[in-house]
Parts: structure tokens; sequence; C-alpha cells
């Protein structure tokens, strides 16, 4: 199979880092699903291939692994960075499609069968491998219906079956119907557009002689019935129909029916009312506290310092001169805060472009490219924040601050990145990420992650100090026993739970997206839960932070934040539960590479939340601290 030379694999991996483009050769270049293309009577229509995958291994293999029909050259078509990353392999194919040109049952290829297919084959319908085909930048996707009483409920799977297994035999799926849809509108465009992709495969026991009559007749009576069972032949004969149909469905909406793939809308609905519900009731409890208690309790303070009564103060203003106390490992708090603002950064805008529809489906890749992208910019406020943070706590050493910044949390997510590339190296997937974009993602982390962090570093230690609204004493006030309730344990603990119960619904249908192979394009119901999710955060932090200092217990800092970061433990639990109940891996590196990828994505959000309840917490003590009169 010939590759790309390694100077031009590096060059376009790097320059898809940097300029966050759809590479493609000078011909007919187009950034896919954004410029259709008009086809006219019998123009070619070109049928890529795409990596072989399934969900019982979640390891991805190049189609040209299996012994199918090959072209006389096989060219790789230039990968962004998210196609890479996400294991894409795009290749050529000999499949000869012209537009509305119907074919029935054309021989591709024939060949002999060896023992080393056989066992490829067997080895890839055992662990239920999916075909992934691509026309005009449509995915083909396989059409069920489920019957019921009534009608036919239609579903949609991407890709379709390499085989099937029935009771030991291993039937592989050698011919298949390509159901083409196009629309047509003479009075705006002349030409055709493709408007749908559909595959059915079949297993058929074709004629050995290579009589085209035979097949053809087969065929065209419907008789599929025959199947080509893998192990009793000895030669292999590869066939296709192709079927094109006129179609309502514009061009713009040509991938509705991928969005099928994914079911729930009520579902959906119900998570989002869910999660409203938590985000009311927090709200008001906050309410509470601040238009009442709290209100209650600076009046309270107030009078009391206006009438100079020698009463003894009692609840959260005994401890105003310690409440600002500079915590213990206040650099890693900053580093920490710093990182989750990159997070948030990074996934706000992320999802902005997602909901202009920027980052849909059609852009293959795109939105992991554009995540990895918005990450590196947004180094400068993790910078800006790190630095802000940390000379409120009279920290002197700003540059092991920065350099931590923009090394640790990164440094973690890629040394494990790189540890389960290379496993997958191992298993020889097409989903092991090359060396030429490991080193273009090191060039994006120290070439555009790295100055950033350090010049947001650079423009927070300049600014003044952020100032506090009380002073805080040299001698720690002694904290009274506490309550079991307040336990840090027991706050943490149920700190997580209501931020991941806010999400725990939305965070079913991405693991599925990811796991399962779905399209997923909900970002309205996801831009919702995010800020449902943000604003439990801040005020399940509020709440917690406020019952503490009643009790007299100053150390907040990092209460504040492991309260809201703890909902990653429960995502990493839930994460167990649903490798046990919905996937069937039973592999030692597709497991790995399953918990890998959810520590990662845990850890993710540990940073995210916990960030959102500290600079929330912060924000809310010094409101209070203000309101009141100190001597």
């Amino acid at each position: 199979m010939p590759m790309p030379g390694l100077p031009w694999r590096l060059l376009s991996a790097v320059s898809a880092a940097v300029i966050s483009l759809s590479s493609r050769p000078a011909t007919g270049f187009y950034l896919p699903g954004v410029a259709p293309i008009e086809y006219q009577d019998g123009a070619r229509v070109e049928l890529k291939v795409n990596k072989l995958t399934s969900v019982k291994t979640q390891l991805p293999y190049g189609y040209y692994t299996l012994p199918y029909c090959r072209p006389k050259v096989i060219q790789d078509s230039v990968e962004n960075l998210g196609e890479i990353l996400e294991g894409d392999l795009i290749e050529n194919s000999p499949y000869d499609i012209r537009m509305r040109e119907n074919v029935i049952c054309k021989i591709l290829c024939k060949q002999k069968l060896t023992k080393e297919m056989k066992d490829k084959f067997k080895a890839m319908i055992k662990d239920e491998y999916l075909v992934n085909w691509i026309v005009d930048n449509l995915p083909a996707a396989t059409r069920y219906v489920k019957r019921t009483k009534e009608e036919g409920a239609v579903t949609y799977v991407n890709g379709f079956p390499v085989g099937v297994e029935k009771k030991g035999s291993y039937y592989l799926h050698n011919h298949v119907r390509l159901n083409l849809k196009y629309h047509s509108n003479p009075e705006r465009y002349e030409g055709y557009r493709i408007v749908g992709f559909e595959v059915e495969p079949f297993s058929v026991t074709q004629a050995e002689t290579g009589v085209p009559d035979s097949t053809t007749a087969l065929c065209e009576e419907g008789h599929l019935a025959p199947v080509f069972d893998l192990m009793q032949h000895d030669e292999l004969m590869f066939t296709y129909d192709v079927i094109w149909a006129e179609s309502e469905i514009r061009w713009v909406s040509r991938f509705d029916n991928y969005l099928k793939m994914t079911s729930g809308g009520q579902i959906h609905w119900f998570s989002i009312m869910n999660s409203l519900m938590i985000m009311l009731f927090l709200s008001g409890m906050v309410a509470m506290i601040i238009l009442r208690t709290l209100h209650r309790d600076i009046t309270k303070y107030n009078e009391l310092a206006s009438a100079e009564e020698a009463a003894e103060e009692t609840g959260w203003k005994l401890v105003h001169g310690d409440v600002f106390r500079k915590p213990r490992y206040s650099k890693f708090l900053a580093v920490a805060v710093g990182s989750g603002v990159q997070i948030i950064g990074m996934s706000v805008v992320t999802l902005v472009l997602a909901l202009f529809g920027i980052l849909s489906p059609a852009h293959r890749g795109a939105l992991l490219q554009s995540m990895m992208l918005l990450f590196a910019f947004m180094g400068v406020f993790a910078g800006y924040v790190s630095s802000r943070l940390y000379k409120m706590f009279n920290g002197a050493d700003w540059k092991q601050t920065t350099l931590l910044t923009a090394f640790l949390f990164p440094g973690i997510f890629f040394m494990i990145f790189f540890i389960l590339n290379l496993f997958i190296w191992g298993q020889k997937s097409s989903g092991a990420v090359p060396f030429t974009t490991m080193f273009a993602m090191l060039c994006l982390w120290f070439g555009i992650s790295v100055p950033l962090v350090f010049l947001g570093a650079y423009f927070g230690f300049r600014k003044a100090n952020i100032e506090l609204p009380v002073r805080t004493n040299q001698i720690p006030r002694q904290i009274p026993a506490q309550p079991n309730f307040l336990h840090p344990i027991f706050t943490c603990l149920v700190g997580g739970v209501l931020p991941f119960g806010a999400v725990f619904t939305e965070l079913f249908f991405i693991m599925s997206s990811i796991w399962q192979h779905q399209f997923y394009y909900l970002f309205g119901f996801l831009a919702l839960v995010l800020v449902i999710l943000l604003i439990t955060c801040a005020e399940i932090s509020i709440a917690l932070t406020y019952f503490q200092l009643t009790s007299e217990d100053y150390n907040w800092w990092w209460r504040s934040f492991l309260s809201c970061g703890s909902s990653a433990i429960y995502v990493f639990a839930y994460s167990v539960v649903y490798f046990t109940t919905r996937l069937q891996i039973d592999k030692f590196v597709s497991t790995l590479l399953y918990f890998g990828y959810m520590y990662m994505i845990s850890l993710l959000l540990f940073l995210l939340t916990g960030s959102v309840g500290m600079l929330a917490s912060f924000a809310f003590v010094r409101s209070i601290y203000s309101s009141i009169k100190i001597d």
C-alpha cells in the first residue's frame, strides 16, 4: 500500500493543526459539507473507503487490511488533524459508479481464498466489524426497519457488517446494493446533487465459472438466499448493484437521516427538565441564603458595630481575619483553576461554533481538531488566571507557577495519550496516531499553547493585586470541632452528586456517540446542559462554602474546588457501569483504551467543575465580607 512520504505527512499534519483547514488536493478543493457538487448524467461518482470499526474492540483498521478488491493504485486522501486522531484512513476504491446509471450485479473482482484470508475475514466477522464507505462526503448507512403492529420504525446504522456469524458458520457480505438518492432543481443549478447513500449487504453464492448471466439472473430475480459460507469456498467473487432514485430531500438536509441513529428526543427533553429542576432547587436554596439568612447576618453585624456593643461575635464574621488566608499548596490550586478556565473557554467556544453549524458531521474530524486548537489558544487565559490567583496568595515564584500551568495537566493528558497510542500501535490498528502527527501536536503545544500561557501570566502578574475586603491575621484562628455533615469528605461527595445529576442523561448519549460510533449532533441540548452545569456548580459551591463559614471553618479554598470537582468521580464510576452493561469489550488493549480515555474525560470535567466552584465561592466570599463593617 503506497503511503505518502515522511515530509508530506509531517507538513500536512502541522499545517492542519495550525491553520485548522481540511487540506485537500488543489483539484476540486472544497470544504466538506459546505460546497455542494453538481453531477451531470453519466459523470463518475467516486466511492471512497474508510476504516473498519467495531464496538467490541474499539480498534479501527484500514479497509484494505482485509483482502477486498483493490484499485490499481491506492491513494490516501489527505486528512486533517481530527481525522488522523480519530483513526480515519480514507482511500479510493475500484467501484465504478455513474450518475443516474443503474447497475445490476456488476462483478468487481474475483480472487482465490487462502487460509490466511479466511482467518482474517473470520476474525473481523467474529468481532462484529463494520465497513465504512463515503460517497460525496456522505457516510454509508444501513437502513433497518423494526416491524410493529401498526407500522415499521426506521433506524439507521453507520456502515454495514463485514459479515454475520450463525451457529458457528461465518457468512461474508460479498454483494452490496448501493441505494443512492439525488435531488435536482433546474431553476437554481444544473445537474444533480447526491442527498442519500444507503447500503444493503448480502451474502451470495454466485456463479463460480464467471458466467455473468447466471449472476445477473440471481440478482434480478431477488434470489439472494444462497449464502456464501466463508469456510466452504476457495474462490471469492465481489459484486454490487447501483440503484439511483430521485428524492425530495434538499442538499442542506441530507444529514437528517444520520441523526436518526441517535434516538431519544423525548429523553433529552426529560434530561433538560430534570437538570432545570436541580438548578431551580439550588437557586432557591442560594436565594434563601443570600436574601434571608445572609441579609439578616449582615444587618445584625453592622448594627452591633454601629452601636459599639460588646456582644461577642458569632457565625461567619468571626473568621474574617482568616477567611482569605493562603491555602496549603496554593501554587497547585492556582494552576488547577487556570487549567480549568482554559477548558471552560475551549468548551464554550466549541459549542458556539457547533451551534452555528460550523462543526457539523459533514466536517469530518473538525470537532476534535477545533477542540485541540482552541485548547492551545485558550492557554492565554490559563496563564492569566493562575498568575492572578498566585499573586493574590503573595506567591513569589511566578516562573514555576507558569511552567506548571503550561505543562502539568497538558503533560498528563499527553503522556496518557502517548502510552495508549503505543498499545494501539502494537495492535497494528489504523487508530494509532503516526509519530509525525505526534510531533505536530507537540508543535501545537510548545509553539502556541506554552507561549500564550506565558503571555497571559505576564499580563496577570503586571496587574495590581486583587483587593481583599479584610486583612489577614498573623496568627491563625483555631477551628472548632465540626459536625459530621460538614466533614470534608462528606461535603465533597455530596457536592458532586448534583452536578453529575444535571449531566447524567446527556452523558449517556455522548458516551454512546464515542464508544458506539454514533453521530452526535444535539449541540443545542449540550449547550443548555453546559449552562445548567456551570450554574449548578456555582450554586452548590456557594451553599457549601456558606455552611462551612458559619461553622467557623475558614479552609474553604480547596473545599470549594473539590466539592464540585468530585462530580468527576461519579462520571468515572458511571463509565464503569456503562462498560459492564452497554459494551462487549473483552480484550485487554480495548479495555485499557476505554478506561484511559474515560479517565482523561473525567480529569477534564474535574478541572472544569472545580474551577467554576472555586471562582464562584471566591466571588461570594469577597462580596459578603465587603458588606460588613470590620473594626
